[in-house]
């Protein structure tokens, strides 16, 4: 299985996952009001992608390691899941940046 982006509508909002070949996600998106939001978001994310500096490394309040992707104006365009470590969080944006600017779009909201 190849990379992808899973595009979906939830409550009237859009969304997008980046999924991993494996099948897991490796990002999730903001909320967007529109679908052509989401595909711009998409776009930002395979640009953003390859650019280490667009990712904010973060710890939860329980001490697990989390990343955010920022866009070039530093608005958040996506973020992980929580991770048991910081290399497995480094493995996850190594992940991103391999599979997003190549990822097809699995368009889920028709």
């Amino acid at each position: 299985m190849a990379a992808k982006f899973e595009l979906k509508e939830s409550k009237g909002q859009y969304l997008f996952n980046l999924k991993a070949p494996n099948g897991r996600i490796i990002l999730t998106s903001e909320r967007y009001t529109s679908k052509s939001g989401a595909m711009n978001g998409i776009d930002s994310v395979r640009k953003n992608a390859k650019i280490d500096a667009q990712f904010e490394r973060l710890e939860s309040k329980k001490g697990e390691p989390y990343f955010v992707l920022k866009a070039k104006n530093n608005e958040p365009i996506g973020h992980s899941e929580m991770y048991s470590s910081k290399s497995a969080m480094e493995n996850g944006i190594a992940s991103v940046k391999e599979n997003a600017p190549t990822a097809e779009i699995d368009d889920l909201t028709d």
